[in-house]
């Protein structure tokens, strides 16, 4: 019974972040309270591999 209480918070917790993301640092805008989140969010992002990243990563010359 914890590990699936344990299990719903990190989900939670997840798509609260993602929330968060999308409202905020994805469309420019500095969050209110907790810019740093917002930095450290952008930080992150950049730093994954999307599919938009990889396309352009195809067409570059060697």
């Amino acid at each position: 019974m914890i590990s699936i209480l344990v299990t719903m918070l990190v989900i939670l917790v997840l798509a609260g972040l993602v929330v968060v993301y999308v409202a905020y640092p994805h469309r420019g805008e500095q969050m209110p309270n907790l810019p740093w989140v917002g930095d450290a969010m952008k930080r992150g992002v950049d730093a994954l591999p999307t599919l938009d990243n990889q396309r352009d990563r195809e067409h570059q010359p060697h």
